[in-house]
């Protein structure tokens, strides 16, 4: 298998602290920019593509894996949730904002 794309994203929860809801803003973020016609150039499917998806946010453990799996709209994937992002508390600290981020990295089997 051959990296072919890293793709960023970036996604945000400004008020519900919904940690997969930034997750999966960050991972549309990384791919509804582009569109990736590599495979069928190279005689593949899209449907051929491995998807390694990267999530950082500060609670890895609320995040939904398979909704962020979900997202993908083409080959198989695996989604690893890591330490990162951001939460930022408001003034009064009744309300917290989380940044999620994401790396979408697409494998082909290539010689």
């Amino acid at each position: 298998m051959k990296r072919v794309v890293l793709e960023i994203g970036m996604g945000t929860d400004l008020h519900g602290q919904d940690y997969t809801k930034a997750a999966v803003r960050a991972l549309r973020d990384a791919l509804w920019h582009n569109s990736f016609g590599a495979p069928r150039a190279l005689g593949k499917s899209v449907e051929d593509m491995r998807v390694e998806v990267k999530i950082g946010v500060p609670k890895p453990d609320a995040v939904d894996r398979a909704a962020v799996l979900a997202v993908l709209p083409h080959g198989n994937g695996t989604v690893e949730v890591v330490e990162g992002g951001l939460a930022i508390s408001n003034d009064d600290g009744t309300d917290t904002s989380v940044v999620a981020n994401a790396a979408a990295i697409v494998w082909l089997d290539l010689p």
